[in-house]
């Protein structure tokens, strides 16, 4: 007999749900998260379990890996992908469970990636530099809005974040409450420097990039940290059967609901990676600054719609870009992604650099 086991998790605590082919009910049981407890209920029915499913909640990775080296097939829901019918007037995690084991009979399953759980913590380490680099950001946009609101708004960030000169003090010692919320700020800036310098020297120092993404760092824009990132966040290549799935999944493809050619709202914005979007947002950025195709390729859409449009159309195509580069281990070439060569009409872009690659951390935002 054929049984199927879904597994509807929570913080604290799961429920166990076994079916047969016949959608019948075997095993129905709520435990606490502890993994030798939930072994236990399984055990009976191993020898017959086809798969087990669990949902990708938050804290999903003690539960896969457990089940997994207990020699269990296991299958990582996407719940985006998998919203019940709207209109059930009853649902519980008894229904959820062996509606997840139901789905998985029917082959309609939509499923999660398995990130392989040897890099998951380098991987992890890197999202941590992300959220530092956030909460400073968000602290330099905040110094940099007390010194405009009281007539200091032209020194640049990367001053603000210098160790070697205080350029806050001289600028606000002329009221001890300005100074003492300048002084706390900007030592607070300096504190989640130095934690990314430290989690950067650590990344650098234990991981590297595979040799199908070294080609990354050919990317106008794109330097170690963000190549790391990409690859790190992409995982499998192979996994992605289309370009378009790819840049979907970095979030750089836009969504929208039509029906008779009418607006009729918006689908899941937040559905991919949002590391993924964030690496190629800062490539964007980026690129435009100090490569010339990439410019002109800005600058052309600009002139179309704004600057936001722009903005995501060139992430878009870097994204896309990458997915070749990883796929074909190719460098990259402006010519195939921008169509031909790109004409700013002799007008040089400021800033221009041959390498700018070496210019990844000076922003605010790295």
């Amino acid at each position: 007999m054929k049984l199927y086991a879904g597994i509807d998790l929570h913080s604290s605590n799961c429920y166990i749900g076994i079916i047969n082919e016949q959608l019948e009910k075997v095993f129905g049981k709520r435990v606490k998260n502890y993994l030798p407890r939930i072994i236990d209920c399984l055990a009976p029915y191993k020898k017959d379990l086809q798969g087990v499913v669990v949902e990708s909640t938050y804290n999903w990775y003690w539960l896969v890996d457990g089940l997994q080296e207990q020699g269990y097939t296991v299958h990582l829901a996407n719940p985006a992908a998998i919203q019940k019918y709207k209109g059930l007037k009853h649902a519980d995690d008894t229904h959820d469970a062996t509606w997840l084991a139901e789905i998985l009979i029917l082959g309609v399953l939509k499923e999660g990636y398995i990130y392989p759980k040897e890099q998951r913590p380098i991987r992890d380490l890197l999202r941590k530099r992300s959220q530092l680099v956030h909460i400073r950001t968000a602290l330099l946009i905040s110094l940099k809005n007390t010194l405009t609101r009281n007539g200091n708004g032209c020194i640049r960030s990367d001053k603000l974040k210098s160790y070697k000169e205080d350029h806050v003090t001289p600028l606000l010692e002329w009221n001890e409450d300005l100074l003492l919320s300048g002084i706390v700020t900007k030592e607070s800036i300096d504190f989640f420097g130095q934690k990314i310098k430290a989690i950067e020297k650590t990344i650098l120092s234990r991981v590297k990039l595979k040799p199908e993404y070294k080609s990354l760092l050919t990317i106008p824009g794109v330097g170690k940290i963000l190549a790391l990132t990409i690859m790190l966040e992409t995982g499998e290549i192979q996994r992605f059967p289309q370009v378009g799935n790819y840049a979907s999944y970095c979030r750089k493809v836009p969504t929208s609901w039509t029906s008779d050619g009418k607006q009729k709202g918006h689908g899941n914005k937040k559905n991919g990676n949002k590391y993924l979007a964030w690496a190629f947002s800062e490539a964007a950025e980026l690129s435009r600054r100090y490569d010339q195709a990439c410019c002109a390729f800005f600058d052309r859409k600009r002139s179309k719609k704004n600057r936001m449009v722009a903005h995501q159309a060139l992430a878009n195509k870097l994204a896309r870009a990458a997915f070749y580069i990883m796929r074909d281990t190719v460098p990259f070439q402006s010519e195939k992604l921008f169509g031909k060569k790109q004409d700013r009409g002799g007008e040089p872009v400021k800033g221009l650099v041959s390498n700018p690659q070496d210019l990844i951390g000076n922003r605010s935002g790295h």
